[in-house]
Protein backbone atom coordinates (compact mmCIF):
# COMPACT_ATOMS: atom_id res chain seq x y z
CA UNK A 1 0.00 0.00 0.00
CA UNK A 2 2.65 2.48 0.81
CA UNK A 3 4.06 2.58 -3.05
CA UNK A 4 0.77 3.33 -4.24
CA UNK A 5 -0.40 5.71 -0.94
CA UNK A 6 -0.71 9.11 -3.27
CA UNK A 7 -2.99 7.47 -5.63
CA UNK A 8 -5.22 5.84 -3.57
CA UNK A 9 -5.27 9.51 -1.12
CA UNK A 10 -6.32 11.22 -4.62
CA UNK A 11 -9.07 8.88 -5.19
CA UNK A 12 -10.62 8.74 -1.96
CA UNK A 13 -10.50 12.31 -1.83
CA UNK A 14 -12.57 12.91 -4.72
CA UNK A 15 -14.84 10.19 -4.17
CA UNK A 16 -15.61 11.88 -0.61
CA UNK A 17 -15.44 15.19 -1.29
CA UNK A 18 -18.46 14.48 -3.65
CA UNK A 19 -20.29 12.63 -1.34
CA UNK A 20 -20.38 15.83 1.26
CA UNK A 21 -21.96 18.74 -0.68
CA UNK A 22 -21.03 21.27 2.40
CA UNK A 23 -17.07 20.84 1.37
CA UNK A 24 -17.66 22.41 -2.07
CA UNK A 25 -15.76 25.47 -2.60
CA UNK A 26 -14.25 24.95 1.21
CA UNK A 27 -10.19 24.83 0.31
CA UNK A 28 -9.23 24.21 4.08
CA UNK A 29 -11.21 21.59 4.50
CA UNK A 30 -11.01 20.11 1.64
CA UNK A 31 -7.07 20.21 1.98
CA UNK A 32 -7.71 18.68 5.83
CA UNK A 33 -9.80 15.92 4.02
CA UNK A 34 -6.93 14.87 2.47
CA UNK A 35 -4.94 15.18 5.48
CA UNK A 36 -7.24 12.86 7.22
CA UNK A 37 -7.41 9.81 4.26
CA UNK A 38 -3.57 9.99 4.13
CA UNK A 39 -2.90 9.30 7.92
CA UNK A 40 -5.49 6.97 7.98
CA UNK A 41 -4.14 4.69 5.24
CA UNK A 42 -0.80 4.81 6.47
CA UNK A 43 -1.91 4.03 9.71
CA UNK A 44 -3.61 1.32 8.52
CA UNK A 45 -0.53 0.15 6.39
CA UNK A 46 1.16 0.23 9.46
CA UNK A 47 -1.08 -1.83 11.27
CA UNK A 48 -0.65 -4.47 8.47
CA UNK A 49 2.75 -4.33 8.13
CA UNK A 50 3.92 -4.47 11.67
CA UNK A 51 0.54 -6.25 13.34
CA UNK A 52 0.02 -3.37 15.18
CA UNK A 53 -2.86 -4.32 17.71
CA UNK A 54 -6.28 -2.20 16.99
CA UNK A 55 -7.21 -1.70 20.34
CA UNK A 56 -4.02 0.62 20.76
CA UNK A 57 -4.62 2.89 17.89
CA UNK A 58 -5.65 6.34 18.02
CA UNK A 59 -7.30 8.61 15.54
CA UNK A 60 -4.71 10.28 13.88
CA UNK A 61 -4.23 14.04 14.26
CA UNK A 62 -5.67 15.41 10.94
CA UNK A 63 -8.35 13.46 11.09
CA UNK A 64 -9.49 14.72 14.33
CA UNK A 65 -9.42 18.06 13.16
CA UNK A 66 -11.41 17.42 10.25
CA UNK A 67 -14.03 15.92 12.48
CA UNK A 68 -13.72 18.76 14.67
CA UNK A 69 -14.06 21.21 11.79
CA UNK A 70 -16.88 19.51 10.15
CA UNK A 71 -18.57 20.24 13.78
CA UNK A 72 -17.95 23.65 13.84
CA UNK A 73 -19.68 24.11 10.03
CA UNK A 74 -22.57 22.41 11.96
CA UNK A 75 -22.05 19.50 8.90
CA UNK A 76 -24.27 16.28 10.14
CA UNK A 77 -22.29 13.75 11.99
CA UNK A 78 -23.22 11.19 9.73
CA UNK A 79 -21.90 12.46 7.09
CA UNK A 80 -18.54 11.86 9.04
CA UNK A 81 -19.20 8.07 9.47
CA UNK A 82 -20.54 7.87 6.09
CA UNK A 83 -17.19 9.06 4.82
CA UNK A 84 -15.28 6.22 6.75
CA UNK A 85 -17.96 3.82 5.32
CA UNK A 86 -16.87 4.91 1.77
CA UNK A 87 -13.17 4.98 2.31
CA UNK A 88 -13.65 1.53 3.36
CA UNK A 89 -15.58 0.77 0.41
CA UNK A 90 -13.06 1.85 -2.01
CA UNK A 91 -9.44 0.48 0.09
CA UNK A 92 -11.07 -3.08 -0.53
CA UNK A 93 -12.20 -2.24 -3.72
CA UNK A 94 -7.86 -1.80 -4.39
CA UNK A 95 -7.05 -4.42 -2.23
CA UNK A 96 -8.73 -6.84 -3.99
CA UNK A 97 -7.87 -6.09 -7.64
CA UNK A 98 -4.14 -5.82 -6.13
CA UNK A 99 -4.71 -9.35 -4.59
CA UNK A 100 -6.01 -10.91 -8.11
CA UNK A 101 -3.29 -9.32 -10.24
CA UNK A 102 -0.87 -10.67 -8.02
CA UNK A 103 -1.62 -13.85 -6.39
CA UNK A 104 -2.43 -16.96 -8.08
CA UNK A 105 -2.77 -19.49 -4.90
CA UNK A 106 -6.92 -18.87 -4.65
CA UNK A 107 -6.59 -19.91 -0.80
CA UNK A 108 -3.87 -17.15 -0.12
CA UNK A 109 -5.44 -14.67 -1.92
CA UNK A 110 -8.86 -15.44 0.09
CA UNK A 111 -7.01 -15.54 3.64
CA UNK A 112 -5.44 -12.33 3.11
CA UNK A 113 -8.63 -10.86 1.13
CA UNK A 114 -10.07 -12.25 4.83
CA UNK A 115 -7.87 -10.95 7.06
CA UNK A 116 -7.84 -7.15 4.95
CA UNK A 117 -11.26 -7.19 5.77
CA UNK A 118 -11.35 -8.14 8.95
CA UNK A 119 -8.70 -5.07 10.45
CA UNK A 120 -10.03 -2.50 7.76
CA UNK A 121 -13.71 -2.87 9.66
CA UNK A 122 -12.06 -2.88 12.99
CA UNK A 123 -10.36 -0.20 12.38
CA UNK A 124 -13.19 2.06 11.44
CA UNK A 125 -15.16 0.73 13.50
CA UNK A 126 -12.60 2.18 16.31
CA UNK A 127 -11.73 5.12 14.52
CA UNK A 128 -15.28 6.10 13.65
CA UNK A 129 -16.16 6.15 17.40
CA UNK A 130 -12.87 8.08 18.42
CA UNK A 131 -14.05 11.38 15.45
CA UNK A 132 -17.49 10.92 16.46
CA UNK A 133 -17.00 11.57 20.40
CA UNK A 134 -14.35 14.30 18.90
CA UNK A 135 -17.02 15.92 16.71
CA UNK A 136 -20.32 15.94 19.68
CA UNK A 137 -17.65 17.74 22.12
CA UNK A 138 -16.54 20.14 19.59
CA UNK A 139 -20.17 20.52 18.52
CA UNK A 140 -21.10 21.57 22.31
CA UNK A 141 -18.33 23.47 22.93
CA UNK A 142 -18.61 25.74 19.73
CA UNK A 143 -21.96 26.21 20.39
CA UNK A 144 -21.78 27.30 23.77
CA UNK A 145 -19.30 29.92 22.45
CA UNK A 146 -21.18 30.78 19.21
CA UNK A 147 -24.18 31.33 21.41
CA UNK A 148 -22.79 33.67 24.15
CA UNK A 149 -20.64 35.17 21.42
CA UNK A 150 -24.26 35.62 19.80
CA UNK A 151 -25.95 36.62 22.60
CA UNK A 152 -23.93 39.23 23.76
CA UNK A 153 -23.76 40.88 20.25
CA UNK A 154 -28.00 40.73 20.29
CA UNK A 155 -27.92 42.75 23.59
CA UNK A 156 -25.36 45.09 22.56
CA UNK A 157 -28.18 45.77 19.44
CA UNK A 158 -30.94 46.05 21.08
CA UNK A 159 -29.92 48.46 23.70
CA UNK A 160 -29.13 50.25 20.49
CA UNK A 161 -25.39 50.63 20.80
CA UNK A 162 -23.33 51.23 18.07
CA UNK A 163 -21.63 47.68 16.94
CA UNK A 164 -19.03 47.36 13.89
CA UNK A 165 -21.63 45.50 11.54
CA UNK A 166 -18.55 42.84 10.03
CA UNK A 167 -18.36 41.71 13.70
CA UNK A 168 -22.11 41.75 14.32
CA UNK A 169 -23.22 39.74 11.28
CA UNK A 170 -20.60 37.01 11.89
CA UNK A 171 -21.82 36.74 15.54
CA UNK A 172 -24.82 36.58 14.62
CA UNK A 173 -24.88 34.41 11.12
CA UNK A 174 -27.39 37.30 9.93
CA UNK A 175 -27.10 40.05 7.19
CA UNK A 176 -28.16 43.37 9.15
CA UNK A 177 -27.56 45.54 5.54
CA UNK A 178 -31.13 45.21 4.67
CA UNK A 179 -34.65 45.33 6.00
CA UNK A 180 -35.82 43.10 8.44
CA UNK A 181 -39.26 41.92 10.16
CA UNK A 182 -38.88 41.30 13.78
CA UNK A 183 -41.14 38.51 15.30
CA UNK A 184 -42.05 36.93 18.38
CA UNK A 185 -43.09 33.74 18.57
CA UNK A 186 -44.91 31.69 21.78
CA UNK A 187 -46.26 28.65 22.76
CA UNK A 188 -49.66 28.62 25.37
CA UNK A 189 -49.61 25.15 25.90
CA UNK A 190 -50.00 24.50 29.39
CA UNK A 191 -46.95 21.55 29.49
CA UNK A 192 -44.80 22.29 26.58
CA UNK A 193 -42.91 19.34 24.94
CA UNK A 194 -39.41 19.84 24.45
CA UNK A 195 -39.68 19.77 21.02
CA UNK A 196 -41.73 23.27 21.42
CA UNK A 197 -38.60 25.31 20.68
CA UNK A 198 -38.15 22.87 17.22
CA UNK A 199 -42.17 24.15 16.45
CA UNK A 200 -41.56 27.67 16.76
CA UNK A 201 -38.51 27.37 14.63
CA UNK A 202 -40.21 25.88 11.82
CA UNK A 203 -42.91 28.25 12.15
CA UNK A 204 -40.72 31.58 11.93
CA UNK A 205 -39.50 28.90 9.00
CA UNK A 206 -43.23 29.11 7.18
CA UNK A 207 -43.97 32.78 7.86
CA UNK A 208 -40.51 33.70 6.22
CA UNK A 209 -41.49 31.79 3.05
CA UNK A 210 -45.33 33.00 3.32
CA UNK A 211 -44.27 36.92 3.31
CA UNK A 212 -41.17 36.05 0.89
CA UNK A 213 -38.31 36.49 2.57
CA UNK A 214 -34.70 37.12 0.99
CA UNK A 215 -32.95 34.25 2.93
CA UNK A 216 -32.52 32.20 6.13
CA UNK A 217 -34.40 34.14 8.92
CA UNK A 218 -32.47 34.37 12.55
CA UNK A 219 -33.91 32.14 15.35
CA UNK A 220 -33.16 32.99 19.12
CA UNK A 221 -34.81 31.06 21.68
CA UNK A 222 -35.34 32.96 24.78
CA UNK A 223 -37.21 30.18 27.33
CA UNK A 224 -38.86 26.97 26.92
CA UNK A 225 -41.92 28.37 25.11
CA UNK A 226 -40.66 31.66 23.65
CA UNK A 227 -38.68 32.67 20.80
CA UNK A 228 -37.34 35.98 19.00
CA UNK A 229 -36.90 35.98 14.86
CA UNK A 230 -35.90 38.39 12.33
CA UNK A 231 -37.09 37.35 8.67
CA UNK A 232 -34.86 38.79 5.88
CA UNK A 233 -36.73 40.94 3.88
CA UNK A 234 -33.62 42.35 1.63
CA UNK A 235 -34.56 45.52 -0.09
CA UNK A 236 -38.32 44.73 0.44
CA UNK A 237 -40.09 47.76 2.52
CA UNK A 238 -43.49 45.86 2.62
CA UNK A 239 -44.85 42.86 3.84
CA UNK A 240 -47.53 40.73 2.19
CA UNK A 241 -49.06 37.57 3.48
CA UNK A 242 -49.63 37.71 6.41
CA UNK A 243 -52.81 37.13 6.29
CA UNK A 244 -52.28 33.84 4.33
CA UNK A 245 -49.96 32.25 7.14
CA UNK A 246 -51.31 28.55 7.20
CA UNK A 247 -49.33 26.11 9.65
CA UNK A 248 -49.61 23.04 11.39
CA UNK A 249 -51.35 23.90 15.13
CA UNK A 250 -54.14 21.40 15.44
CA UNK A 251 -54.22 22.67 19.45
CA UNK A 252 -53.84 26.44 18.44
CA UNK A 253 -51.67 26.59 21.07
CA UNK A 254 -48.96 28.87 18.78
CA UNK A 255 -48.83 32.66 18.31
CA UNK A 256 -46.75 35.00 16.34
CA UNK A 257 -46.76 38.94 17.00
CA UNK A 258 -44.81 41.09 14.49
CA UNK A 259 -43.32 44.63 14.05
CA UNK A 260 -43.21 46.92 10.94
CA UNK A 261 -40.25 46.08 7.99
CA UNK A 262 -37.41 48.68 9.20
CA UNK A 263 -34.01 49.01 7.61
CA UNK A 264 -30.24 48.27 8.99
CA UNK A 265 -28.72 47.67 12.32
CA UNK A 266 -31.65 50.81 13.91
CA UNK A 267 -34.29 48.90 11.99
CA UNK A 268 -32.85 45.03 13.44
CA UNK A 269 -34.02 46.86 17.04
CA UNK A 270 -37.06 48.97 16.28
CA UNK A 271 -38.68 45.91 14.60
CA UNK A 272 -38.07 43.85 17.59
CA UNK A 273 -39.52 46.43 19.65
CA UNK A 274 -42.49 46.90 17.38
CA UNK A 275 -42.93 42.95 17.81
CA UNK A 276 -42.71 42.60 21.73
CA UNK A 277 -45.17 45.11 21.85
CA UNK A 278 -47.31 43.26 19.32
CA UNK A 279 -47.24 40.62 21.52
CA UNK A 280 -47.95 42.19 24.16
CA UNK A 281 -51.41 42.90 23.25
CA UNK A 282 -52.13 38.97 22.35
CA UNK A 283 -50.85 38.32 25.64
CA UNK A 284 -52.87 41.00 27.06
CA UNK A 285 -56.18 39.72 25.03
CA UNK A 286 -55.42 35.71 26.23
CA UNK A 287 -57.58 33.46 24.99
CA UNK A 288 -59.41 36.18 22.69
CA UNK A 289 -56.14 36.67 20.82
CA UNK A 290 -55.59 36.34 16.81
CA UNK A 291 -52.91 34.13 15.56
CA UNK A 292 -51.15 36.29 13.90
CA UNK A 293 -50.92 40.12 15.37
CA UNK A 294 -48.96 42.78 13.42
CA UNK A 295 -47.91 45.99 14.71
CA UNK A 296 -48.79 46.95 10.86
CA UNK A 297 -51.85 47.58 11.68
CA UNK A 298 -52.98 50.89 13.15
CA UNK A 299 -55.19 49.49 15.74
CA UNK A 300 -52.31 46.99 17.00
CA UNK A 301 -50.29 50.20 17.43
CA UNK A 302 -53.24 51.93 19.33
CA UNK A 303 -54.31 48.75 21.36
CA UNK A 304 -50.45 48.67 22.52
CA UNK A 305 -50.67 52.08 24.21
CA UNK A 306 -53.55 51.17 25.56
CA UNK A 307 -52.29 47.61 27.07
CA UNK A 308 -49.61 50.34 28.75
CA UNK A 309 -51.90 51.58 31.09
CA UNK A 310 -54.66 48.60 31.92
CA UNK A 311 -56.34 50.03 34.69
CA UNK A 312 -56.82 53.93 33.08
CA UNK A 313 -57.79 51.75 29.48
CA UNK A 314 -60.66 49.88 32.06
CA UNK A 315 -62.00 52.91 33.71
CA UNK A 316 -61.88 54.76 29.32
CA UNK A 317 -63.42 51.59 28.12
CA UNK A 318 -66.61 51.76 31.05
CA UNK A 319 -67.10 55.32 30.66
CA UNK A 320 -67.08 55.06 27.21
CA UNK A 321 -69.40 52.51 26.28
CA UNK A 322 -71.67 52.01 29.02
CA UNK A 323 -73.20 49.04 28.73
CA UNK A 324 -71.44 47.95 25.61
CA UNK A 325 -68.55 47.34 27.99
CA UNK A 326 -70.04 43.77 29.44
CA UNK A 327 -68.50 40.71 28.57
CA UNK A 328 -71.59 39.00 26.59
CA UNK A 329 -72.10 38.07 23.13
CA UNK A 330 -74.66 40.43 22.74
CA UNK A 331 -72.16 43.17 23.21
CA UNK A 332 -69.72 41.74 21.19
CA UNK A 333 -71.81 41.85 18.08
CA UNK A 334 -72.91 44.92 18.57
CA UNK A 335 -69.37 46.53 19.44
CA UNK A 336 -68.27 45.10 16.06
CA UNK A 337 -71.20 46.45 14.02
CA UNK A 338 -70.44 49.86 15.50
CA UNK A 339 -66.96 49.88 14.82
CA UNK A 340 -67.57 49.32 11.58
CA UNK A 341 -70.05 51.85 11.29
CA UNK A 342 -67.87 54.20 12.29
CA UNK A 343 -65.30 53.55 10.20
CA UNK A 344 -67.91 53.62 6.76
CA UNK A 345 -68.60 57.31 8.38
CA UNK A 346 -71.92 56.37 9.33
CA UNK A 347 -73.09 54.45 6.07
CA UNK A 348 -75.57 51.71 6.99
CA UNK A 349 -75.61 50.74 3.60
CA UNK A 350 -71.76 50.51 3.65
CA UNK A 351 -71.48 48.58 6.91
CA UNK A 352 -73.82 46.14 5.85
CA UNK A 353 -71.65 44.84 2.84
CA UNK A 354 -69.19 44.93 5.29
CA UNK A 355 -70.61 42.94 7.94
CA UNK A 356 -72.81 41.12 5.47
CA UNK A 357 -75.81 41.78 6.82
CA UNK A 358 -78.83 43.41 5.83
CA UNK A 359 -79.14 47.06 6.11
CA UNK A 360 -82.11 46.95 8.49
CA UNK A 361 -80.55 44.30 10.61
CA UNK A 362 -77.24 46.78 10.80
CA UNK A 363 -79.78 49.74 11.91
CA UNK A 364 -81.42 47.71 14.86
CA UNK A 365 -77.92 47.28 16.33
CA UNK A 366 -76.73 50.70 15.97
CA UNK A 367 -79.64 51.66 17.56
CA UNK A 368 -79.08 48.74 20.15
CA UNK A 369 -75.43 50.13 20.83
CA UNK A 370 -76.70 53.64 21.16
CA UNK A 371 -79.18 52.91 23.86
CA UNK A 372 -76.66 50.82 25.85
CA UNK A 373 -73.93 53.39 25.67
CA UNK A 374 -76.40 55.85 27.17
CA UNK A 375 -75.68 59.06 24.68
CA UNK A 376 -74.99 59.78 21.25
CA UNK A 377 -71.97 58.26 18.79
CA UNK A 378 -71.04 62.50 18.60
CA UNK A 379 -70.43 62.33 22.53
CA UNK A 380 -66.84 62.01 23.27
CA UNK A 381 -66.70 60.31 19.63
CA UNK A 382 -62.88 59.54 20.24
CA UNK A 383 -62.97 57.88 23.22
CA UNK A 384 -65.64 55.93 21.79
CA UNK A 385 -63.04 54.95 19.28
CA UNK A 386 -60.33 54.13 21.22
CA UNK A 387 -62.36 52.03 24.07
CA UNK A 388 -63.98 50.02 20.62
CA UNK A 389 -60.08 49.50 19.50
CA UNK A 390 -59.59 48.27 22.79
CA UNK A 391 -62.36 46.03 23.44
CA UNK A 392 -61.72 44.56 19.83
CA UNK A 393 -58.02 43.65 20.94
CA UNK A 394 -57.39 43.96 24.67
CA UNK A 395 -60.42 41.37 25.59
CA UNK A 396 -62.22 40.50 28.44
CA UNK A 397 -58.92 42.80 30.39
CA UNK A 398 -60.89 45.49 29.90
CA UNK A 399 -64.73 44.46 29.86
CA UNK A 400 -66.95 44.91 32.68
CA UNK A 401 -68.79 41.80 34.29
CA UNK A 402 -72.13 41.38 33.60
CA UNK A 403 -74.23 42.10 36.82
Amino acid sequence: MGAELPKLTETLHKVLAASIPELQGDALLLELLAASIESNLETIAHIMRYEIAIDEVSTPSAAQEYARRLAQRGVSPSALVRAYRLGQQQVLEWAFDEIAATERDGRIAFAAGRLIVDQTFRYIDRISEQVVTAYESERVRWLANRNTVRAAMLDELLRGERADLVSAESALGYRLRQNHLGVVLWSTAQSPAAAELRRLERLLQQLTKTVGGAGQPLFVPRDRTTGWGWVPLGRAAEVRGLDMLHYDDADGELRVATGSPAAGAAGFRVTHLQAIRAQQVAVTAQGCAVRVTSFVDPEVRTAAMLAADLDGTRRLVANALGGLAADTDNAVRLRETLQVFLAEKGSYIATADRVHLHKNTVKYRIDRAVDERGRSLDDERLELELALVACRWLGRSVLTTPQ
